[in-house]
């Protein structure tokens, strides 16, 4: 059976109760229960939230060691996290694909949130429809992987 992580980078271990007016309501628990729903038996998700960039770094490491698809909000080290990047690359560089999601809409916010380090590197970029972005994001997913 096909394996896709789904990886969130920091502070979305506090979705639900963190600036709900930009990222909504539902928790990253939520979320979770969702894409686990949304896919069935068609895959196995594993599912890491972590705010620590050399976590994520080696969770990058470990996809492209294994041969599995991700899907990663990078949350703020969209913006600069440039050993993130490079660890993305990686990650498509080996032929796997890589979704860059976002639940809000980065280029309608501040200024600084406009770039994305991460997606020159990604296989797409999904953003701006809240916990929705998930769920566009694995059906792409699945797409990609023959799975629908």
């Amino acid at each position: 059976m096909v394996v896709i992580l789904v990886v969130n980078g920091p502070n979305l271990g506090r979705l639900g109760s963190r600036e709900p007016e930009i990222y909504g309501s539902q928790s990253l628990e939520d979320i979770n229960s969702a894409l686990t729903a949304q896919v069935g038996d068609a895959a196995e998700l594993k599912f890491i939230q972590s705010d620590d960039e050399a976590e994520l770094i080696s969770v990058m490491h470990q996809a492209v060691d294994n041969r599995t698809p991700v899907i990663l909000n990078p949350a703020a080290f969209s913006h600069y996290s440039y050993a993130l990047r490079d660890a993305c690359a990686m990650v498509t560089g080996a032929g796997l694909a890589l979704i860059e999601v976002h639940l809000s809409n980065p280029h309608a916010r501040e200024e600084f949130r406009h770039n994305s380090v991460i997606s020159g590197v990604a296989t797409g970029v999904i953003a701006g429809f809240g916990a929705d972005s998930y769920r566009l994001a694995m059906d792409q997913m699945m797409t990609l992987l023959g799975r629908q």
